[in-house]
């Protein structure tokens, strides 16, 4: 047996890394409902100009990505759009959430809605600081 180190990672690698975490996972964690929750806020054209990928899954909501385009910020988009999943995430059973942010991204943003810092890390990737938070919703 021989170790094969790669820089880049094919899709059938990761597919394979993947399926066989996922199956140990699954055969062990106790709900397995794990569900999608996408929000968008798109132009009369049909083009997004905010929105949230995120996922539901037992006690918690896990926000993904929450981008609003720089046109449409200070209008307080990305609070709507973190309300509407938050209320989402609670009629869905949901009692936590979980995200994590860049320094140089929304960690003020994130704190003005209650969300609080649960650890950093420090000089990610080189000199700055990616936060991790949780709220009670």
């Amino acid at each position: 047996m021989d170790f094969r180190i790669v820089d880049q990672i094919d899709e059938k690698d990761e597919r394979e890394i993947f399926e066989a975490l996922k199956a140990y996972n699954l055969s062990l964690i106790e709900d397995t409902n794990f569900k999608d929750l996408g929000i968008y806020l798109e132009d009369e054209n049909g083009k997004k100009i905010a929105g949230m990928i995120a996922e539901t899954h037992g006690n918690w909501l896990s926000v993904h990505y929450l981008w609003v385009d720089e046109s449409m910020r200070g209008k307080r988009i990305g609070e709507k759009i973190l309300h509407i999943a938050e209320e989402e995430a609670k009629r869905r059973g949901c009692k936590y959430a979980f995200l994590d942010t860049f320094s140089f991204q929304a960690p003020g943003f994130y704190t003005k809605y209650g969300y609080k810092e649960v650890f950093v890390l420090e000089e990610y990737p080189l000199t700055g600081k990616r936060y991790y938070y949780t709220k009670t919703l």
